[in-house]
């Protein structure tokens, strides 16, 4: 006998916000090399502002990241700040190999350090295609490593996210020191070029930031794609009740290991993309406050179906950099509220607004008649 799929239910709010944010992220793509090359007659965008756009979105990318395993499985990164370092420093070796090329001249920190040549082990950057594959599985590799200890320990919930906030911890004392190869404290910069184009140009600038604008839509399009899946709907039964998958046999330590290594790489992708157009790496990206702020984008946007972690990374970076310029005293005192207040008022995050506001809306009907039956 053959039995019935039950009737599709309403849309959740991420379900319904998803369409119009990724016509957003592709009018976005298109809008930035037109507006930033001056195509369109009475408008443009200033390198700085083009600057922006690409870091914000790179922020983006790094906080869906976090949400493919938060929303998706349950699992809290606070240690994704690592994966995003170790992209951009990656990045920034290829760059720099291709500026000695260039220039003929060794980066100030091996100059410093009294080395007249790069480390043997820096030769892999000198390929692009190499350092993109790099890119992509060395930040894998490190989290299948840490993710497969942790996971076969079946060590969860605070205490996972507390580890992964250590690891960070100890990469960030060991990239500290001048010894490791990578610029210690002070970190690699001196980049000539990015693709050909002069680092720090306005038309690299445009590069990069159409580029972390692709990213972002591929990333919404792609892990919204991939939760959809048998692979998507096994991760919500893990975030819901792991004890009860194992039971049914199923290895939720391979499923919850896939989606930690994805979620590894996008960071890792959102960094090389990141650290070209600030200019530098160094291992204030390990400080686990980075880590912290990311969690707290994702909270603010709403957990699951990365619409929120990306609503919630675009305006919270938006308005603190409006608070840097405005008020930067009060930055502090206005992300602690706002916080705060999510928290308390929209614990599903800000897409969740409207929804909630409607249920406001309906418990302020009814309060005349409620107080009307309490005073009887």
């Amino acid at each position: 006998m053959k039995v019935a799929r039950p009737a599709a239910g309403p849309a959740r709010p991420r379900d319904r916000w998803a369409g119009t944010l990724a016509l957003l992220l592709a009018a976005a793509t298109l809008a930035v090399p037109l507006l930033g090359l001056g195509l369109l007659p009475g408008a443009g965008l200033s390198t700085y502002a083009v600057n922006l756009v690409g870091q914000v979105m790179c922020f983006a990318v790094l906080a869906m990241s976090v949400d493919l395993m938060w929303g998706g499985a349950g699992v809290l990164s606070l240690g994704h700040g690592l994966f995003f370092a170790l992209g951009g420093y990656l990045c920034a070796m290829h760059l720099l190999r291709t500026a000695w090329r260039a220039t003929g001249t060794l980066p100030d920190f091996l100059l410093f350090m009294g080395h007249g040549a790069f480390p043997a082990w820096w030769g892999f950057a000198d390929s692009a295609i190499l350092t993109l594959a790099a890119i992509v599985a060395v930040p894998a590799a490190v989290a299948f490593c840490f993710g497969y200890v942790s996971f076969r320990s079946r060590v969860n919930g605070v205490y996972f996210s507390i580890i992964t906030q250590a690891l960070t911890y100890t990469a960030m004392l060991l990239m500290f020191r001048n010894d490791t190869g990578f610029g210690g404290n002070n970190g690699l910069t001196g980049f000539h070029a990015v693709a050909g184009l002069a680092a720090g140009g306005r038309e690299a600038a445009i590069l990069l930031a159409t580029l972390s604008c692709a990213a972002a839509l591929a990333t919404l399009l792609g892990g919204r794609a991939l939760l959809a899946t048998r692979f998507g709907r096994l991760l919500a039964a893990i975030r819901d009740d792991e004890s009860r998958l194992r039971f049914l046999g199923y290895q939720t330590l391979w499923l919850k290991l896939v989606a930690w290594c994805l979620s590894a790489s996008l960071g890792g992708v959102a960094g090389a993309l990141y650290v070209p157009q600030v200019g530098i790496v160094n291992p204030a990206l390990l400080d686990p406050s980075l880590s912290l702020e990311v969690a707290v984008w994702v909270a603010v946007g709403g957990r699951g179906g990365l619409c929120g972690a990306l609503a919630g990374a675009i305006l919270v970076n938006l308005l603190r950099l409006w608070l840097s310029a405005a008020a930067p005293a009060l930055l502090p005192f206005v992300l602690g509220l706002l916080v705060l207040g999510v928290v308390l008022a929209l614990p599903n995050g800000l897409l969740d607004l409207r929804d909630r506001s409607r249920g406001w809306l309906l418990d302020l009907g009814r309060a005349p008649g409620l107080l009307r039956r309490a005073g009887r």
